[in-house]
């Protein structure tokens, strides 16, 4: 079986270090034998989440996109940025609309993230590599019920990090990605395979 997987950077500035690192990790996750959907959240703007919009319009047509593409895929993979030592306000507001997805397209119960194997990887100028992000973004995810894996991949230092083809030059950091690519391949195998049976 191959897996699913999407992949998408919680930042949409033009260079920005988590665009590199989901770059990164879709090459490690291709060469693992996945098939993979990278997608960029400026191809699905959203308003701030207000609940007096989402009772006067609905749930705003990207995020139904967002979570139906989601729930479509064995697992995702998502690399944030660090804003102020939390997870940036475009990847909450993002996690938070889709949360909002309560049925499928067809009116059937439906929630997004509810036990999608889930993998983290973060990347920063400084040498906190957006770790405390990942802190933040990993508690978030558990509570949507996202099944958030425990290896994770923290650029630091992100401006030196990547050669030019994009591909990470420590060791470590290569065999920090190969690990996190690896676990969410396997989890997502053996959770589609139970849904199966």
């Amino acid at each position: 079986m191959t897996p699913r997987i999407l992949v998408f950077p919680g930042s949409t500035r033009t260079g920005a270090f988590s665009g590199k690192t989901a770059d990164a990790a879709v090459k490690e996750l291709a060469l693992q034998g996945a098939e993979v959907t990278r997608i960029s959240l400026d191809d699905y703007p959203l308003p701030i989440l207000n609940q007096d919009l989402e009772r006067e319009k609905g749930v705003p047509e990207n995020a139904l996109k967002l979570a139906y593409m989601l729930g479509a895929h064995d697992g995702a993979l998502i690399a944030s940025p660090e804003y102020n030592a939390s997870v940036p306000p475009l990847l909450k507001n993002t996690i938070d609309w889709i949360s909002r997805v309560n049925a499928d397209s067809d009116g059937r119960p439906f929630r997004a993230f509810s036990g999608k194997p889930v993998a983290l990887c973060s990347s920063s100028g400084g040498i906190f590599a957006g770790v405390r992000a990942l802190n933040h973004l990993r508690a978030v995810l558990v509570h949507c019920q996202a099944e958030v894996i425990t290896p994770q991949c923290s650029v630091p230092r992100a401006r030196e990090a990547f050669d030019d083809n994009g591909d990470l030059l420590e060791e470590r950091l290569q065999k920090a990605m190969t690990k996190v690519c690896r676990t969410l391949i396997e989890r997502a195998r053996m959770l589609s395979t139970r849904l199966e049976a």
